[in-house]
């Protein structure tokens, strides 16, 4: 791949996000701030967050500490960048394969504190970090994402257009930014074929790269124009398929848009099953249920087709799981996905009668459509199926603001927030893209989920 003599693709995505960021988007922002912040505040008591408050030890008795009476500094970026991910509760967007809320937003907000800025701007780099994010993420080809875990290569992106937006970088700087944030990129994903809870570091050193490399590109700090298009940038390095096109291919609004919010405690490659199981209704007693065949997308197999797990990890990886535990105990929720039920041996019985595999017309779909197809077989000889073409959560099939606010509050109960307190944080942070001024809204976090 030869360099242009003229604009980098990184100048030419730059060019598109230099327009105004209308008050639909910025309320949508407000929207995925608020489901960050749940799923991080939710996550303060999972284990995986506790080497990370060891290291940090200014933050280990604190909840987020974005919110803590110091001034937080980059070793608090990064827990904050691993909570909102841990519980695989985190906004994701399908075709670009990855999720921008835990790497965007705890960025965003930290150079919040480094500077006094309007709520107004804060939504508004949001939206920025997520336009750049996805861009880049869209056109890098399914290639990409068989060994590379897209929010971890393109996360550092998005994180560094959203801090350069809000300390009001020129254009020139934040080529740099996004130079420098692309010229560290990595995050192999070597890591889910092992009981390890490494991917919540990508997350964390994404949110923590970007912001750096936009932080010394406000000093001068310079970095490669043609970090992405490059003969040796990362599209010729790390997608054999890319399409630099389709990253600066035109939309109808901002692509903060275009993002899923997800419902249950599990990876997005396993909704769609979970979806189609719950589209069948009042389901069978569990014991004249034989077996259960899913059909899925190739990339829902290679990372979900997991019959025993032995951590809620690897549970919030297995379809096999979700299912079994549905079947015996209903809807997901995140006490499925603790020992007790992984241990289960009912769960343990039932996810051994239960077959994912991949289907043609459901893998040519993907990654602009999560789809499923599941069958139970039952003791009667009858079979009963169900299939899904969209998640739930995703465009064609919205969780709707009132959805997205009963999954906040059944994840703050399960964390032991009081109803009172948990309807306060919700209209704080809805809030935002109205009249509600930051400080107020820090100061009031500052008290809730501390």
């Amino acid at each position: 791949m030869q360099c242009p003599t003229d604009h980098s693709l990184t100048e030419a995505l730059m060019a598109r996000i230099a327009v105004p960021v209308d008050a639909a988007s910025r309320a949508r922002a407000s929207l995925h701030v608020l489901d960050w912040l749940v799923c991080a505040r939710t996550a303060c008591s999972d284990p995986a967050r506790q080497p990370f408050a060891q290291l940090y030890n200014a933050s280990a008795q604190a909840g987020l500490s974005l919110f803590g009476p110091d001034r937080p500094g980059e070793a608090e970026l990064m827990l904050d960048g691993v909570l909102g991910s841990l519980l695989e509760m985190d906004d994701v967007h399908r075709a670009a394969v990855l999720h921008p809320g835990p790497v965007v937003v705890p960025a965003a907000l930290l150079a919040v504190r480094q500077g006094p800025v309007s709520a107004e701007a804060l939504l508004d780099a949001i939206v920025v970090g997520y336009e750049i994010m996805i861009r880049i993420g869209r056109g890098m080809g399914r290639s990409h994402y068989q060994f590379w875990h897209p929010t971890s290569t393109l996360g550092a992106f998005g994180a560094a257009a959203a801090v350069g937006r809000l300390r009001g970088l020129d254009q020139a700087s934040l080529v740099w930014a996004l130079g420098n944030a692309g010229t560290r990129s990595g995050g192999l994903w070597q890591l889910r074929h092992e009981p390890v809870p490494s991917k919540a570091l990508h997350t964390a050193l994404a949110a923590r790269d970007g912001w750096l490399a936009a932080m010394l590109a406000e000093r001068g700090f310079a970095g490669p124009r043609h970090i992405l298009d490059g003969p040796q940038g990362l599209l010729a390095a790390t997608a054999t398929d890319a399409d630099p096109d389709h990253m600066l291919a035109g939309a109808d609004d901002w692509l903060i848009h275009e993002v899923s919010f997800k419902p249950w405690p599990a990876c997005r490659h396993a909704h769609p099953a979970i979806d189609a199981l719950l589209a069948l209704g009042q389901l069978p007693p569990p014991e004249h249920v034989q077996r259960i065949e899913v059909e899925t997308y190739q990339a829902a197999v290679d990372f979900c087709d997991r019959i025993e797990p032995t951590t809620p990890a690897q549970a919030r990886f297995s379809i096999q799981h979700a299912l079994a535990a549905a079947m015996l105990y209903g809807r997901p929720c995140l006490a499925q996905y603790q020992p007790d039920c992984i241990d289960d041996a009912r769960v343990a019985a039932f996810r051994s009668r239960i077959k994912v595999g991949s289907c043609a017309e459901l893998d040519s779909a993907f990654p602009n459509h999560y789809g499923a197809r599941l069958r139970l077989y039952l003791a009667d000889g009858s079979v009963q199926e169900a299939r899904i073409t969209d998640a739930w959560g995703d465009p064609e099939n919205p969780l709707q603001t009132e959805d997205l606010v009963a999954k906040c509050a059944d994840l703050l109960g399960h964390a032991g927030l009081a109803p009172a307190t948990i309807d306060e944080l919700v209209t704080m942070t809805l809030g935002l893209a109205e009249d509600v001024p930051l400080q107020d809204w820090m100061a009031a976090m500052a008290r809730i989920v501390a």
